[in-house]
């Protein structure tokens, strides 16, 4: 609500964007200012959405100092069930799952001298935690009309031009859930 609420009051005083990013949720916002949705349909999914995730187990997210092919080996390596949640720079990338899963992926993390941080957050967002709500959430989609965009912006699901075809799909919308922020 901040983030479209500041961007409307940039575009009263005569600044429109003229290509947009938002982050993992902040794509709605992209995604409405950019005539995607309407704002009430935007602010029903992200009900939605939340409402949902606050019905799952807690989990954790880890903010690793590293690559994403190497936190893939060692995600392979050590047979954890976490999930690469975001994908924030060539050396950044956020791991995501239940608390003990990450808990143990610190201390490899330590013994392979690889930074990380925990991340102040609730739940293990963009995980497979989060696969048992994703049917439920696709109804929710179902209900909105989509439109082509009329302001370019990254999907944060491909990390490319967003596309008339991509937010029409409501399954574009239930991937953008779960899968990797890119």
């Amino acid at each position: 609500v901040i983030e479209y609420a500041l961007a409307q009051l940039w575009i009263s005083w005569g600044i429109a964007p003229a290509a947009m990013v938002g982050h993992s949720v902040g794509e709605y916002v992209a995604a409405t200012l950019s005539g995607v949705f309407s704002l009430d349909d935007a602010l029903r999914l992200i009900v939605a959405r939340s409402r949902l995730m606050q019905g799952l187990p807690r989990g954790s997210m880890l903010a690793v100092r590293s690559s994403e092919e190497t936190v893939i080996r060692l995600l392979l390596e050590s047979g954890t069930s976490l999930d690469i949640a975001a994908v924030n720079s060539p050396r950044l990338c956020v791991v995501s799952g239940a608390d003990v899963a990450v808990e143990a992926f610190v201390a490899l993390l330590d013994a392979e001298k690889i930074a990380s941080r925990k991340l102040a957050t609730s739940h293990a967002f963009h995980s497979r935690m989060l696969d048992s709500v994703l049917e439920e959430f696709a109804g929710h989609v179902r209900q909105a009309a989509f439109h082509a965009p009329s302001v370019p912006y990254v999907s944060t699901l491909t990390g490319k031009w967003i596309t008339a075809e991509d937010v029409a799909d409501p399954s574009y919308w239930t991937r953008h859930l779960r899968e990797t922020v890119r």
